[in-house]
């Protein structure tokens, strides 16, 4: 078994919903950051890639048939190497409606768990910050602008970059 689908779309462009919409399709388990706190190890892994030492893809992957959300979607052109038959999905929504529900949810979730004194969250909530915030925002969420400029700019990067029929 290995990855069919990869999911591009950032975090807050309903990835959730298609978790479970490709489970129910057939691509049972589909990885989302839900799976990073059930396997805490893997906080790890992506800091790691973050840093550019990638993972052995298939073996991350082991069990899962597709990738949706944050923090694999930043990752979307490494997959496509290591899963060449499989179809990238790139999910998206307006701009502002994204940036207000990443602020108002996600962001907001990091923050907390990196004050927690808990510290499998804070453990994820590092990750977070080194795959996400600093390395797709630099961490300046407060600068709308600059946020939804690098949203836009991350999915046209898959349009032009995804041949036209591995695209959905």
């Amino acid at each position: 078994m290995s990855i069919k689908v990869i999911g591009a779309g950032f975090g807050r462009t309903g990835t959730l919903s298609l978790k479970f919409a490709l489970e129910k399709l057939g691509f049972d388990k589909c990885y989302h950051m839900m799976e990073v706190q059930l396997h805490p190890s893997h906080n790890q892994i992506w800091r790691d890639a973050a840093k550019g030492i990638m993972p052995d893809w298939h073996a991350l992957f082991e069990g899962y048939q597709a990738s949706v959300d944050w923090p694999s979607c930043n990752f979307w052109r490494e997959q496509m190497q290591a899963f060449p038959e499989a179809k990238v999905i790139l999910s998206r929504r307006d701009s502002q409606a994204w940036y207000r529900s990443v602020m108002n949810t996600i962001w907001l979730a990091t923050q907390a768990r990196a004050n927690s004194d808990d510290p499998a969250a804070q453990t994820g909530a590092a990750m977070a910050y080194e795959v996400v915030w600093d390395a797709v925002f630099q961490r300046r969420m407060d600068d709308e602008d600059w946020v939804i400029s690098r949203y836009e700019a991350h999915n046209q990067a898959v349009i032009d970059a995804v041949p036209a029929d591995k695209l959905l």
